[in-house]
């Protein structure tokens, strides 16, 4: 296969497993429901700490207007609170509130149950397998656009999984 049918076949495969975890956060408790951009902006506040609309930009390569219509909508929910560079900068920086963080771990523990059900009955190897791809694959991307992802997790350690497609 070369690259460009490979590419081809991950895109499709990106574009399904999208939608499915777009399904796997349905049913959050008690009205939580995020929406894909607040889960990303605040996971990566938490990850991060305070950003600022630059630091924004910086981070996702999008247009300024994006983050300041984005993080008033936090803004308004109290999910994110506005506060002075902690550095002394002139810009104002956004912090994930106590209730952003609530409602952001109700998510993603929706999510990860439903994804815990999915690999509940593999063996751990594959499991590892999987991450250890899914890290590559993310950091290639990462190092390919300048925008890592902040991680607290060392890299998973790939394992040779025996071929079941026989």
């Amino acid at each position: 296969m070369d690259a460009r049918e490979a590419g081809e076949r991950i895109e499709l495969e990106l574009l399904i497993l999208t939608r499915h975890r777009e399904m796997t956060s349905r049913g959050v408790r008690g009205g939580d429901e995020l929406d894909r951009s607040a889960y990303v902006l605040l996971s990566r506040l938490e990850a991060q700490g305070p950003m600022s609309v630059p630091d924004f930009v910086e981070a996702f390569g999008l247009v300024a207007s994006t983050f300041t219509r984005q993080t008033s909508a936090l803004l308004r929910q109290g999910l994110v609170e506005r506060t002075p560079d902690p550095d002394g900068g002139m810009a104002r920086k956004y912090r994930i509130t106590g209730e952003g963080l609530r409602r952001l771990a109700v998510q993603r523990e929706t999510i990860v149950d439903g994804l815990t059900q999915v690999v509940a009955d593999w063996p751990p190897e594959r499991r590892l397998r999987f991450i250890a791809d899914l890290w590559q694959f993310n950091s290639d991307i990462e190092r390919f656009t300048s925008r890592p992802w902040p991680r607290t997790e060392p890299r998973p350690r790939a394992v040779a999984v025996p071929d079941d497609s026989a």
